[in-house]
């Protein structure tokens, strides 16, 4: 059962986590976005991010985690987020969204 109420969005987004872990965005929406790294995590844990904006600057976020691949990544919910982040976060998904397939920014709807 998909529990998601929001659209994710196909990506290819440099962040940094946990002591400056890299990290790729490979689906984003507006709650949440999946992380491929390594690394440990567990469910229902809250993780610190960085996501790398096409500006050159960072978006920290902060995400629950909702699952986890271990050595593959692991997917987030995010928690908490202000004003200003919410802005950048939307003003971000507008760009992969209008982003081509051949750009670093995709904007394919993922299929669930």
């Amino acid at each position: 059962m998909n529990r998601r109420t929001k659209p994710r969005l196909n990506s290819n987004l440099d962040a940094l986590w946990q002591d400056q872990r890299p990290a790729k965005i490979t689906n984003l929406s507006a709650g949440g976005c999946y992380l491929d790294t390594v690394g440990e995590v567990q469910e229902g844990e809250v993780v610190g991010f960085r996501v790398l904006l096409p500006d050159d600057d960072w978006l920290y976020l902060e995400g629950e985690v909702r699952h986890h691949s271990v050595g593959s990544g692991f997917g987030v919910r995010f928690v908490d987020l202000n004003e200003e982040q919410a802005e950048k976060l939307q003003w971000l998904l507008r760009i992969v969204a209008e982003s081509g397939p051949d750009e670093q920014l995709s904007g394919d709807l993922v299929e669930e």
